[in-house]
C-alpha cells in the first residue's frame, strides 16, 4: 500500500498562515508619518488649518478683505517669535531657514487676524488667536519688550532739556531751552481832558493821542524793525564757530536743528570732553537730537530715519603688529 510522507502525517485542518505580504499595515496617525519632518508639517499644517478658519471667521463678520488704509490704521504688532534653535527643539529635529521663515510667515498672518479682530471689537476670537500664538512666542517676551520703550526726557521748571550725547571716545551734555522773543511794548498814549472832563469822540469814548509830538516821532523808513536772534550754540563756554574750525564739523552740529526745521528755535549749551574734535561734534550732534524730541516729540521719526537718534557704534579699528596702520601694510620690494 501507498506510504505518505511523514511530512504529511499530522496536519491540522487549520487554514494557513498570512504571509508577509498579505499583512495588514496599521493606518498611520499623521497624514506627513512618511515625511522627512513629519513633527515640523504637522505643526504648519495646524497652524494654517487655524489661519484658515481665523480668515473665514473674519469674512462672515464682513472683516475681510480689509482696506489698505484700515490695514494701515490697525494697532502695531508686538510679536517676538522664538527663534531657529528653539523651534527646532519643539519640533524634535533640525530646522532649515526657509522652513523656518515659512513657520514665521503663517504666524505673521494669524498675528495680523488677531490684530483685526481685537480693534474690530472681537476679543473672544482675538484670545483664541493669541492662545494659539502664545505657544511659538519667546518666555521673556515681556521683558525684552520692555526695554526697546523709548524713555521720557523731562523738562526742568526753566523749560530746559538736559541730554547726553556720546561719539567715538567723546561724550557732551548738552542744555536746550526755547528762544523766548521780547513782547513789543505797548505804544504810549495820554488823555486830553477840559475844564467840563474828558472830550468826548464819535464813538462816545476818551480821546486819545500819541504822548510824542509827530513832528519829532521817527519815520518808519528811517528805523526799519531789524529781528534780531538770540539763538546761541556754546559749547565749553565757547561759541560754536570758534570752537570748530572746520566747517564740516559746525555742519554736523547744526544738521540736526535742520532737519527738525527749528533752527534758531534754541538755545544751546554743551560740556564736551574726550576724543577729537570728529567725535566731540558728532557727540553734540546726538545730545541735540534727543533734546529736540524732548521739546518737539513730533520729529520723532524723522530724526530717527537720519539715525541720529542711535549711538554711532563706529570707532576706529586698532593698529596691527606688522603693519602701519589698522589696514595699510608697509612697502615691499622683491629686489
Amino acid at each position: 500500500p501507498y506510504v505518505p510522507p511523514a511530512s504529511l502525517e499530522n496536519v491540522s485542518d487549520a487554514p494557513p498562515a498570512p504571509s508577509h505580504r498579505s499583512r495588514q499595515k496599521p493606518k498611520p496617525d499623521s497624514p506627513s508619518f512618511y515625511t522627512s519632518r513629519a513633527s515640523y508639517y504637522d505643526h504648519l499644517y495646524q497652524l494654517e488649518t487655524a489661519l484658515e478658519r481665523s480668515r473665514r471667521a473674519l469674512s462672515t463678520l464682513e472683516l475681510l478683505p480689509l482696506p489698505a488704509f484700515a490695514r494701515a490704521s490697525l494697532p502695531a504688532a508686538h510679536h517676538l517669535w522664538r527663534n531657529r534653535q528653539s523651534l527646532a527643539a519643539m519640533f524634535s529635529g533640525a530646522l532649515t531657514t526657509a522652513r523656518y521663515r515659512r513657520m514665521i510667515s503663517v504666524l505673521a498672518d494669524l498675528e495680523e487676524c488677531a490684530r483685526i479682530a481685537s480693534a474690530a471689537g472681537y476679543p473672544p476670537l482675538a484670545e483664541g488667536i493669541q492662545s494659539v500664538l502664545a505657544l511659538f512666542e519667546r518666555q521673556d517676551k515681556a521683558n525684552v519688550l520692555s526695554r526697546t520703550v523709548r524713555k521720557h526726557i523731562p523738562l526742568d521748571r526753566y523749560g530746559r532739556s538736559y541730554t547726553v550725547g556720546k561719539r567715538k571716545e567723546s561724550a557732551a551734555r548738552v542744555w536746550m531751552i526755547p528762544v523766548h522773543e521780547p513782547a513789543a511794548p505797548a505804544p504810549a498814549h495820554t488823555v486830553v481832558t477840559t475844564a467840563a472832563g474828558p472830550t468826548p469822540s464819535s464813538g462816545g469814548a476818551d480821546l486819545l493821542v500819541p504822548a510824542v509830538d509827530d513832528a519829532f516821532a521817527p519815520s518808519p523808513a528811517a528805523s526799519p524793525h531789524v529781528p534780531v536772534t538770540t539763538t546761541t550754540i556754546l559749547v565749553n563756554n565757547v561759541p560754536l564757530n570758534k570752537f570748530f574750525a572746520t566747517p564740516t564739523d559746525r555742519e554736523r552740529v547744526v544738521r540736526p536743528l535742520k532737519l527738525a526745521g527749528v533752527l534758531g528755535a534754541f538755545n544751546v549749551f554743551a560740556i564736551v570732553r574726550g576724543g577729537g574734535t570728529t567725535g566731540q561734534a558728532g557727540a553734540i550732534a546726538h545730545g541735540i537730537a534727543k533734546g529736540i524730541v524732548a521739546h518737539v516729540p513730533e520729529v520723532d521719526s524723522v530724526l530717527r530715519a537720519a539715525k541720529l537718534m542711535k549711538r554711532d557704534p563706529r570707532m576706529v579699528e586698532r593698529k596691527k603688529p606688522g603693519l602701519a596702520k589698522a589696514r595699510k601694510r608697509y612697502a615691499w620690494v622683491k629686489r
